[in-house]
C-alpha cells in the first residue's frame, strides 16, 4: 500500500539563508562533517589500546567493557538538554563549546590514576560528544530538511571515515611514542585547532536556518502528534535502543575479542576496527534510500542484516579476511543503515518546531543503552563465552529492535514527497 506523504513540496523559507553561497554552504558543511570526524577518531582511539590500559591498570573485563562504552552515557545525558538548547540557542555557539569539552575530556584520560578518574573523564567526552552530535543532527534537519536523510548520510560518511583513521592513527601513535597516552594528547590538541576552524569559516545562517516549519502552512503537519513524546517515538526509540545495544557491544570488545579469542596482533584487531569504519561510510546510500521508501522497512531489514553478520563474525568465522569482511558488514548495517536511518526517522516522527527534541531523543534512547553494552557484552562474555555473548546480544537482540517498529505508523510522520508525485 503506497504512503500518504504530506510534507509540502515548496522548500523552507530562504529568509534566514539570504547571503548564503552554494560554495559557502559546502565548506561550512565540509567542516562540521569534518568535526563529526573527529569526534568518531576521538571515540574510536580508545578500543584498540583497550589491552594497554587494562594491563597497566589491572582493569578487569567488566572494567574495561564499562569503560569502553560508558561514555556513551555522556552522550544520552546531553541528548534531551542539548535538543531543547538548540531550538533556542544558537546551534554554532553549542557545537563549538560542545567540540571544545570533549577535547577537555580526551586531554584528561591519560592522566587518569584509575578507574574512578578515568570514567569521569570519558564521561565528560561523551558529554561533549553527545551535545555536537545533537546540534549536527538539528542543522541537518533544518536547514536540509527536504533532503535530511541524504544530508545525514554525508555526516555518517564522515563518522564511518573517523571510525577508519582513529584506530589507525591511534595504534601508529602509540606505536612510535611507545605509550597508549600519545594518541590522547594529539587527538585532544586537534580539536583545539577544530575549534578554531568551525569559529572562522562555518556561516550561521547555515546553522541557524529556520526549520521546516516554514516550509508551508501548520496545517500540513496536522497529522503529526502535536507532541514529541508519542508512538512513534517510542517505537523508534525501541529500535534506537537495540541499535545502540548492538552497535557498541560489538564496538566496545571486539578488538578485545579478536586479539584474546582469535590471537589476532593489535594491528590486525586495529584494521578490523578501521574496517569497520569503512563499511560505516555506506551511511550515503543508506539515507538516500531513507529518503525514498518507507524508512521502517528499511531499519527492519538493517536488524536482520546485522543479525546474520554478527552471528557468522562469532559463531563461524576465524581467518582474518573473513572478520575484515564480516567488520565492514557489521558498519555498514549497525551504523551506516541504522544509525543514519534511526536518527533521521526519529526527527520525521515530531513536527519540524521539535527538530531539536526529536534529536534530542534519539540521543537519550541509543546512547543510554549503548553506555551499559559493553558491561552486559563482558558479563555474558564471562557466563557464557564469546560465541554466547555474540550470539545473545548481536545476533538475537535485534528481534526486539523489529518488534519495536511495529508500532511505528508511517503516516503520522513528516515524509518527503516522491519527485514523480
Amino acid at each position: 500500500m503506497t504512503e500518504t506523504l504530506k510534507e509540502p513540496t515548496e522548500p523552507p523559507s530562504t529568509g534566514t539563508t539570504t547571503g548564503l553561497t552554494r560554495a559557502s554552504i559546502a565548506v561550512g558543511f565540509a567542516v562540521l562533517c569534518a568535526s563529526y570526524m573527529l569526534n568518531a577518531m576521538d571515540r574510536q582511539i580508545f578500543y584498540p589500546l583497550l589491552p594497554e590500559i587494562r594491563a597497566e591498570f589491572g582493569f578487569s573485563l567488566d572494567q574495561g567493557g564499562l569503560l569502553a562504552t560508558g561514555f556513551t552515557l555522556g552522550l544520552a545525558l546531553a541528548g534531551l538538554p542539548a535538543g531543547y538548547l538548540v531550538d533556542r540557542v544558537s546551534r554554532k555557539t553549542i557545537i563549538l563549546i560542545s567540540v571544545l569539552v570533549y577535547s577537555i575530556g580526551t586531554l584528561a584520560i591519560p592522566v587518569a590514576s584509575g578507574f574512578v578518574d578515568m570514567s569521569v573523564f570519558r564521561l565528560i567526552s561523551g558529554v561533549g560528544e553527545g551535545v555536537q552530535a545533537t546540534a549536527l543532527y538539528a542543522v541537518i534537519g533544518a536547514f536540509f530538511f527536504h533532503r535530511r536523510a541524504v544530508a545525514a548520510g554525508v555526516v555518517g560518511v564522515a563518522f564511518g571515515a573517523g571510525i577508519f583513521l582513529g584506530p589507525l592513527i591511534g595504534t601508529r601513535l602509540a606505536t612510535g611514542w611507545d605509550t597508549w597516552r600519545a594518541p590522547f594528547f594529539v587527538f585532544a590538541a586537534a580539536g583545539l585547532v577544530m575549534c578554531l576552524l568551525i569559529a572562522l569559516i562555518v556561516n550561521k545562517r547555515l546553522t541557524e536556518a529556520v526549520t521546516g516549519a516554514n516550509a508551508g502552512p501548520q496545517g500540513s503537519f496536522d497529522h503529526v502528534p502535536a507532541s514529541p513524546y508519542n508512538r512513534n517515538t517510542l517505537g523508534l526509540g525501541i529500535a534506537c535502543a537495540v541499535s545502540g545495544l548492538v552497535f557498541y557491544g560489538f564496538l566496545g570488545l571486539y578488538p578485545t575479542f579478536l586479539r584474546e579469542q582469535l590471537e589476532f596482533s593489535p594491528q590486525q584487531a586495529a584494521l578490523a576496527v578501521s574496517i569497520s569504519g569503512f563499511g560505516a561510510m555506506m551511511a550515503l546510500p543508506a539515507g538516500w534510500l531513507g529518503d525514498r521508501v518507507n524508512q521502517r522497512y528499511l531499519l527492519a531489514f538493517a536488524f536482520v542484516a546485522t543479525s546474520a553478520t554478527a552471528y557468522v563474525t562469532y559463531q563461524v568465522a576465524t581467518s582474518a579476511p573473513a572478520q575484515y569482511v564480516l567488520a565492514f558488514l557489521m558498519g555498514a548495517f549497525a551504523s551506516g543503515f541504522l544509525f543514519t536511518n534511526c536518527t533521521t526517522a526519529m526527527q520525521r516522527a515530531v513536527r519540524p518546531e521539535h527538530v531539536g527534541r526529536g534529536a534530542g531523543l534519539f540521543m537519550l534512547s541509543y546512547y543510554v543503552a549503548a553506555a551499559f553494552s559493553g558491561l552486559l557484552f563482558a558479563r555474558l562474555v564471562a557466563g557464557l563465552g564469546w560465541d554466547g555473548a555474540g550470539l545473545w546480544q548481536l545476533t538475537v537482540l535485534p528481534v526486539v529492535g523489529i518488534a519495536g517498529l511495529g508500532l511505528v505508523d508511517t503516516s503520522k510522520m513528516v515524509l518527503r514527497r516522491p519527485a514523480n508525485s
